[in-house]
């Protein structure tokens, strides 16, 4: 299903339907300019034709021969319906032309084309605060992100700061129509986080139906909408302000250890990162060994901080005698240059 099917549900709808109605309403036009003249004065198709095209644009040709009057009154008639359609139809080519909206057809083509391309990306829904963060993080992690949002002004804005074009669909992301534009079917994981925790409500439970093994994260302003959430589909639930009141409650009790957290993915020099491998993205040659003979903090510098088994249970600082089974991910925490030189040695 392309974005034009579902058009419906952007803003910008009017205006296409404005343009559509305009080349319709010329051809239904030009059909009845072609019967009339067949009908009321016998004419050929291709006589017709000739003459419903001298009418329509009023170069004042002349008849091929003349008119009855029941002939006259059709042309008086149809000369005063075109003068409307023409009117409007030059009202809305100047608007596509000299107001962008044939360049945004030709964007919107262009979105729907790379999006049909895209699989296991992410989708965003909604692109305030918690969006436009969620979208930045996923972004400089190289993850490939689709938006969703309803105000165009907000993703031009932080286009031209940030420098660089982002993939979006302008629509109501509880709609079916606009997740299946954005690839919920193909997506890896959804961030719902627009402002209404009932519009959360409704988009995790539209994209668990329209996706079962999609990741959802989903956020909450009210404690009493998280069971609401998980019940709707949604695999976890972040509350930011009560995590804004813990973080600043922690700053004053821990302040080393607030200090050390914001430093894995954070900015600057200092950044660490905290990254996941999971054992069918190792190397064949080091699948199968323990985490002794790994040897990752000589070999990289990075260091192996926990171990999620495939049953599901979290080992922290796993011992150096555990060997990395099928299924189980390993948590690794170091810097930049740390990560990179665990990907190249280890990594497919």
């Amino acid at each position: 299903m392309s974005l034009l099917q579902h058009y419906t549900h952007f803003w910008k709808k009017a205006n296409l339907n404005r343009f559509v109605g305009a080349l319709v309403l010329s051809f239904v036009s030009l059909g009845v300019g072609v019967g009339g003249f067949m009908w009321f004065e016998g004419y050929s198709p291709g006589e017709a034709l000739y003459m419903t095209m001298i009418t329509v644009s009023t170069v004042g040709f002349g008849e091929l021969h003349p008119f009855s009057a029941a002939g006259r009154l059709f042309v008086s008639v149809y000369i005063f319906f075109n003068l409307v359609f023409i009117a409007y139809l030059v009202s809305v080519l100047t608007t596509y032309l000299f107001d962008g909206e044939l360049r945004s057809i030709f964007k919107m083509f262009r979105t729907d084309q790379a999006i049909r391309g895209f699989s296991d990306h992410v989708i965003v829904c909604g692109f305030g605060r918690n969006g436009s963060k969620a979208y930045h993080e996923l972004h400089a992690g190289g993850a490939v992100v689709v938006v969703i949002e309803q105000d165009e002004a907000l993703l031009r804005a932080f286009a031209e700061n940030e420098r660089h074009t982002i993939t979006s669909v302008f629509g109501d992301a509880t709609a079916d129509e606009t997740l299946l534009a954005a690839g919920v079917q193909r997506a890896r994981a959804l961030i719902t986080a627009l402002p209404k925790d009932a519009d959360n409500v409704f988009v995790a439970l539209t994209a668990r139906e329209l996706n079962p093994n999609l990741k959802i994260i989903a956020r909450a302003s009210l404690k009493t909408s998280e069971s609401k959430l998980l019940r709707a589909g949604a695999d976890s639930v972040v509350m930011p302000d009560e995590i804004g009141g813990s973080h600043m409650a922690n700053l004053v009790m821990r302040p080393e250890v607030i200090r050390f957290l914001e430093m894995i993915g954070g900015l600057g020099p200092n950044k660490l990162r905290l990254e996941e491998i999971s054992y069918r993205q190792l190397r064949k040659e080091w699948q199968g060994r323990s985490i002794r003979e790994l040897d990752i903090r000589s070999r990289t510098g990075a260091t192996i901080i926990g171990l999620r088994h495939h049953a599901g249970s979290l080992s922290v600082s796993p011992s150096a005698d555990i060997r990395p089974e099928p299924g189980d991910v390993l948590l690794v925490l170091g810097t930049d240059a740390q990560i990179i030189a665990l990907e190249e040695q280890f990594q497919v």
